[in-house]
């Protein structure tokens, strides 16, 4: 796979090159800003952009970069790193886009199995979201959403979890250790509880399932 990474701290920034060189990953390059990714990917294309949240050129310049990648770029993955899990930042990336795009902490992709494992999932099309923040939305529901949380099983919201985290079906079932069928029957009943009806798309609707919890949180958390 072809990466780029985007990350103003020099000792991580290393570290982190030196996993995906030991997975087995292109790096097309490393920089130290947003402003430098852009113009290193004006011309080198890759598959998954690794961007600090915090970075210059501002704060969170790595969510202004997305922006300006997203839009130039739109097939390109793009994978978020910070040192905090914080719903703001997740409604910021969902806003960039709900396909191709992960949030983890920097903590937590520190082996060449979860970074890998992350990487593949994003170049797949899929939302990846660091497993603490989405177990933690999914738990403390807040807002006018309150009651359709509250409607949920607790499996259904274990379900809804591992949806968050962009898990597929069999990969839903092989960690709750139960059949696809069953995920398949947990999913109708979270998406008629949610009045996500079938007049769209079962991955469109997947998205508003998780949307729907996230957004719920995001005042909140």
């Amino acid at each position: 796979m072809r990466v780029a990474l985007a990350e103003d701290g020099a000792l991580f920034r290393e570290g982190l090159l030196m996993l995906l060189r030991a997975a087995g990953h292109e790096i097309v390059g490393a920089v130290a800003g947003g402003d430098e990714l852009v113009a290193l990917l004006a011309n080198e294309p890759v598959d998954v952009a690794i961007l600090d949240i915090r970075m210059p050129p501002e704060p969170d310049g790595g969510l202004v970069t997305a922006e300006r990648l997203r839009a130039a770029h739109p097939d390109m993955g793009l994978l978020f790193l910070s040192h905090y899990a914080e719903s703001h930042y997740l409604m910021r990336i969902l806003e960039i886009g709900t396909e191709r795009v992960g949030y983890r902490l920097k903590e937590k992709v520190g082996s060449v199995d979860v970074l890998t494992d992350t990487l593949d999932r994003i170049e797949a099309g899929e939302i990846v979201i660091e497993p603490v923040l989405a177990k933690r939305l999914v738990e403390r529901p807040r807002g006018e959403k309150k009651d359709m949380v509250a409607s949920l099983s607790e499996r259904e919201l274990d379900v809804l979890r591992l949806m968050a985290e962009g898990r597929s079906n069999n990969g839903i079932a092989s960690r709750l250790f139960v059949t696809p069928k069953a995920v398949e029957k947990h999913i109708a009943n979270i998406f008629g509880k949610l009045g996500l009806h079938t007049d769209t798309s079962e991955h469109h609707r997947r998205v508003l399932a998780v949307l729907t919890y996230l957004r719920s949180q995001h005042s909140g958390v």
